[in-house]
């Protein structure tokens, strides 16, 4: 099999794993792995299979190319916009209206 050994491509895995949300114990419970190996592959000191970078990026929501530093982010939103939209998906609906809310006063705001 061949690996892709590459402090970019790790350093890509960390900052995708954080802003899809996630823990690097959930990340290992879902590749059937030990977390103490989701934190070699995130400081480069353990390879990643070619497999392996297709199930992070599929976990992810990334593509692979992006994750190899070939393409902008899947869908080129950007990862903070990615990140609200996960926090707001955790909120009550009568919290996420007054949020809506407040974001469409600021909107206006700044429309004037």
């Amino acid at each position: 099999m061949a690996t892709i050994p590459d402090k970019d491509l790790s350093d890509r895995l960390r900052a995708s794993r954080e802003q899809a949300g996630l823990s690097q114990s959930q990340v290992a419970r879902m590749l059937d792995y030990l977390r103490p190996t989701i934190s070699e592959i995130e400081a480069g000191r353990r390879k990643v299979t070619a497999e392996e970078l297709g199930k992070f990026a599929d976990i992810y929501g990334v593509t692979t190319e992006w994750l190899l530093g070939r393409s902008a982010p899947k869908d080129s939103i950007p990862p903070s916009l990615l990140l609200a939209a996960r926090e707001l998906g955790k909120l009550q609906k009568s919290d996420l209206d007054k949020v809506i809310d407040f974001l469409k006063t600021v909107k206006s705001h700044n429309d004037k």
